[in-house]
């Protein structure tokens, strides 16, 4: 049980990859806060899996692109259990659009979510930490470094993920806070339901040198790693978790 004893929140764990970290924490002891914008539902059968396997969860709705919602959810998890150990941002929008077709609204919202909601999510963290520190977790991904044509945007947001990652890792590290990021290769989520089909998924397979998609259960092994202490001497890292995929 690498993470007993420790309190983590996981945003936008309502489905797909956050769902899966929220459920492997769960069955390695943590007390995990299954953060959620608008799909209660979804949030809520993931606390019942966690439960149903012996773990304790509980489901907090925020939208973490607003700051007083940031703020709420993290007094509530320090009031219910006086401390916070482990912080894993999730919470993402893509919006795959030809450059032509974006509009201003679908870029800021994706660098709302995806940058500024991780922002406003380390910030409280920090904030809340104790003296021991702790383990903030960013799930960025591949395309920070291969850009997927129509997704340029949102590929700028995970590089900037990447970017405030190893940055603040060193602004950190003094507190004994370790930051480190995920990035994820192409991975079977609601998110990408139907995408992955037909000539692109033969191309995926193919520079896929483990020969298939990824499921949420190969990326949360890893975030388990970042937030136990077996990655204490890690920092500022950002792990491909691809099956050996580079991009396209």
């Amino acid at each position: 049980m690498k993470l007993t004893g420790k309190v983590a929140i996981v945003t936008g764990a309502s489905s797909g990859i956050g769902a899966g970290i929220a459920e492997a924490f769960g069955a390695e002891g943590a007390v995990v806060y299954v953060n959620y914008r608008n799909s209660k539902d979804g949030a809520d059968a993931v606390v019942a899996s966690i439960e149903k396997a012996g773990g304790k969860a509980f489901a907090a709705q925020a939208d973490m692109s607003k700051s007083a919602d940031v703020a709420r959810l993290f007094d509530t998890v320090v009031a219910d259990n006086g401390k916070i150990d482990v912080l894993v941002n999730n919470a993402g929008l893509a919006v795959f659009q030809m450059v032509t077709d974006l509009t201003e609204d679908a870029f800021h919202e994706q660098f709302n979510v995806n940058v500024l909601g991780y922002f406003l999510a380390i910030r409280e963290a920090v904030k809340h930490f104790g003296e021991g520190g702790g383990s903030i977790v960013n799930i960025g991904s591949i395309v920070s470094t291969h850009p997927s044509v129509g997704g340029s945007v949102y590929s700028a947001t995970k590089g900037a993920v990447d970017t405030m990652t190893y940055g603040l890792a060193r602004e950190l590290g003094p507190r004994g806070i370790r930051v480190n990021g995920i990035m994820p290769g192409y991975t079977n989520t609601p998110g990408t339901d139907g995408m992955f089909v037909g000539e692109l998924r033969e191309r995926l397979l193919a520079e896929t040198p483990l020969g298939r998609v990824g499921e949420p259960e190969d990326i949360a092994p890893t975030a388990v790693f970042l937030a136990s202490d077996d990655s204490h001497w890690i920092s500022g890292e950002s792990i491909r978790v691809t099956g050996g995929a580079r991009g396209l």
